[in-house]
């Protein structure tokens, strides 16, 4: 082994999947080496986990190695990258680097909670340079669909890594710097020794369209309409905010906004001078007072969230917006994959009341913050990497990267995942070892592993409900009343016409009658019989078998 020990990059979410970035680079020897966390984000739940919306990465790996683990550092504001430090930084304890726009937002957002923990920020402006232990790591410019994004150069002495975090290239972003391609074109130069990158549009073609030509569209949709005007975003894009804004006063209309998560959004957009010039937007309060032809929305649900604004307004439940025909909203977004049906809900609601909706199909009112492939081969020309890893992207994503890093002359391709400790040097790099990962979901306030029996236990009770029983019996082991059943989930009436209630009433006498009066002594084993015989008689007749539980309690 080098004396100087190895350089390793190991994913504990990101690779194989969209969301829930979180990464290590680690340098030294094996048992010695230290330790630096790149993000550390969320994914949300699916209908597979009733009750649960926020999924993190399983950290237990991380809390092995904390002693040596000398900082966090983030990329950018997504959800998907910082999403999990509030529930997960108290398990880290470590310093944590962020820009200014995102440590802002960090701190709006996630770190404002009721019993979030005190997390100190340490703040690094784009292009600034900082020393963490044997690790020296640049913070470069680039585009993305939030301001201060950072692609992170991680310089050691076995040679440098460029971690792309989400990335594009535009030359006119909108707000913030675009991708720095001189430094970038600098450090290939320098020599790379490997390139963690981005993979989300790697199987379309060309380059992404620029957030300018976005706004252009705006502008002409949002002075051109006859009536009110609502744009949903994502609430991070203040790019597109901006552009929202310099049209509306273009078209002599205010702007107000609808949803918290845009104000804390806008609300740190003007600290940190990225609305600077824009008039300032009012709350909803302002709306009622202004004319059809006078105003703008800002709202959020772009996604079809049921309880964010586009939601309540699709459904007239909002308590301050409602539209009427002739209005128009324009889905400033993308239709995430998972929220299609979400999202057509929310469209249908609008167009029966008669609104205008425009969206991505017919007009350029939203482009992409990652690059597609003609952008990812530039990047790879300026760099010239030895080493590729594709990164931030499904299978199919990570598939398709690799074969274009083979493509263009990359030496080593390495088709890492989640878990795989990869050596980026000394010697040959690949994978040379695998540590645990998985998943763990915030259920309320608890934070439970994936593979926990109650996820199962809840999808039971969602497809056939639940009996619960209560039999008293008296210290002669008679029946002390009738049983006390409760159902939730279930008909009122089965095959045959027969009602729930009295197929179960059978059930448990018919258990009753059929045990010898010793057995009834024994509660435990009642129970079970009683259980059985309910499920088994809800089987026949209504084809499903609930969870029943069945309490026995003396008289």
């Amino acid at each position: 082994m080098n004396a100087l020990g190895e350089f390793v990059f190991v994913a504990l979410g990101g690779l194989g999947e969209i969301g829930m970035n979180a990464a290590l680079y680690g340098f030294g020897p094996p048992r010695r080496r230290k330790w630096i966390m790149v993000d550390c984000g969320l994914t949300f739940a699916g209908p597979d986990l009733p009750g649960v919306d926020l999924v993190y990465p399983d950290i237990a790996f991380v809390e092995k190695i904390r002693a040596d683990l000398l900082a966090l550092v983030i990329t950018h504001a997504h959800e998907d990258h910082v999403g999990a430090i509030a529930a997960l930084w108290p398990r880290l304890r470590c310093p944590l680097y962020a820009t200014p726009f995102a440590a802002g937002l960090l701190r709006a957002r996630r770190l404002s909670e009721p019993d979030a923990p005190q997390v100190q920020i340490n703040i690094v402006a784009q292009g600034n340079r900082i020393e963490i232990g044997p690790f020296g790591i640049e913070f470069i410019a680039v585009a993305h669909s939030i301001p201060e994004s950072c692609a992170l150069a991680i310089r050691t002495s076995l040679g440098l890594a460029i971690h792309s975090g989400d990335w594009k290239l535009d030359d006119v972003p909108g707000v913030g710097r675009p991708t720095d391609k001189a430094r970038l074109r600098e450090l290939g130069e320098q020599g790379v020794l490997a390139l963690i990158c981005d993979s989300t549009n790697i199987i379309r073609e060309g380059e992404s369209p620029s957030e300018d030509d976005v706004a252009k569209t705006l502008h002409a949709l949002i002075t051109g309409a006859p009536a009110r005007v609502v744009v949903t975003a994502f609430a991070s894009n203040v790019a597109r905010i901006r552009a929202v804004g310099q049209a509306a006063t273009a078209a002599g209309r205010e702007v107000v906004v609808a949803g918290r998560s845009m104000e804390r959004t806008i609300n740190v957009a003007r600290e940190t001078g990225y609305l600077d010039g824009i008039s300032d937007f009012f709350s909803l309060e302002r709306y009622p007072m202004l004319a059809r032809d006078r105003v703008v929305v800002l709202a959020t649900g772009s996604q079809g969230e049921p309880r964010a604004a586009m939601g309540r307004i699709a459904d007239g439940e909002h308590p301050m917006i409602s539209l009427a025909s002739g209005d128009r909203v324009i889905f400033s977004s993308r239709t995430i994959p998972g929220n299609e049906r979400e999202v057509n809900r929310v469209i249908n609601g609008l167009i029966l009341q008669g609104v205008e909706v425009i969206t991505d199909r017919t007009h350029l009112v939203h482009c992409s913050g990652h690059p597609r492939r003609g952008e990812v081969e530039r990047f790879y020309g300026w760099l010239s990497p030895l080493v590729a890893i594709p990164a931030h992207g499904e299978p199919l994503h990570l598939h398709e990267h690799a074969r274009v890093a083979r493509a263009l002359g990359v030496p080593h391709v390495v088709p890492a995942r989640n878990g795989d400790m990869v050596l980026l040097g000394p010697g040959p790099p690949g994978i040379i070892d695998e540590i645990a990962t998985g998943r763990v979901a915030q259920d309320g306030t608890a934070l439970v592993a994936l593979g926990d029996n109650l996820f199962q236990e809840r999808r039971r009770l969602a497809y056939a409900g639940v009996v619960s029983i209560a039999v008293a019996l008296t210290s002669h082991a008679e029946l002390a009343g009738d049983p006390d059943v409760l159902t939730s989930g279930l008909p009122a009436r089965l095959r045959d016409g027969v009602t729930t209630d009295k197929l179960i009433d059978e059930a448990i006498f018919a258990t009753l009658d059929s045990l010898p009066r010793q057995r009834r002594r024994d509660f435990d084993g009642v129970s079970i019989a009683i259980e059985r015989a309910v499920r088994s008689s809800l089987q026949v007749a209504w084809g499903k078998r609930p969870q029943v539980h069945v309490l026995i309690v003396p008289a």
